[in-house]
């Protein structure tokens, strides 16, 4: 899990109890969960009782910061462990690394389900047309003595019913390349399904 550094530096400033005081830490924590998880509580930290007394700057670099190292430990499977060593590093106490690990690792797998739901997934390919066009000689050369096969994939996209084309020329060796890269390809989805 790689982070910038601002990210880190606000990851830092929301282990920091000079700016987030120790009874408003785990309150920060649940809110970045709650706040990924159900979009009616993104802005929960503004009238928040809890962190009347935290500047309004530095509660929204370490809201976050907490916000993303909860995207990202959970996009990347993260243990206990890894975060630890993480929060080791970001000058974390032992307790605040455990306020974090007890209150992420309870959310993770809704997080997960949640993550999976968001995105772009590949079109799904229903249909090809190919032509095979041979050209026998060009405006500027004499003869040329080639073909070129034309492919129009049909693609349909996961939550759409109207059909795309995706168009493209190649020559033999490059067609061959690509049958060949999809037989690998299909051969490893059956090792998989066979698992």
């Amino acid at each position: 899990m790689e982070l910038s550094a601002s990210v880190t530096e606000n990851i830092i400033i929301a282990g920091d109890s000079a700016f987030i005081h120790d009874n408003s830490y785990g309150q920060l924590v649940s809110c970045a969960c709650k706040g990924i998880l159900f979009e009616e509580n993104r802005n929960v930290i503004e009238n928040n009782p809890a962190f009347k007394d935290i500047d309004k700057d530095v509660l929204k670099a370490a809201y976050s910061g907490i916000v993303t190292l909860v995207i990202e430990a959970a996009k990347h499977d993260s243990t206990a462990e890894n975060l630890s060593t993480f929060l080791e590093d970001c000058k974390y106490t032992v307790d605040r690394i455990s306020t974090f690990n007890k209150i992420f690792l309870s959310q993770k797998s809704h997080i997960q389900l949640l993550l999976g739901k968001v995105g772009s997934s590949f079109p799904h390919i229903v249909d090809v047309e190919w032509r095979l066009d041979y050209y026998i000689k060009s405006n500027n050369l004499e003869k040329i003595d080639s073909a070129v096969y034309l492919i129009n994939l049909k693609t349909e996209e996961p939550d759409e019913q109207t059909i795309k084309d995706i168009q493209f020329s190649c020559t033999l060796e490059q067609l061959q390349d690509l049958v060949g890269k999809l037989k690998d390809a299909t051969k490893c989805m059956e090792k998989i399904a066979q698992v």
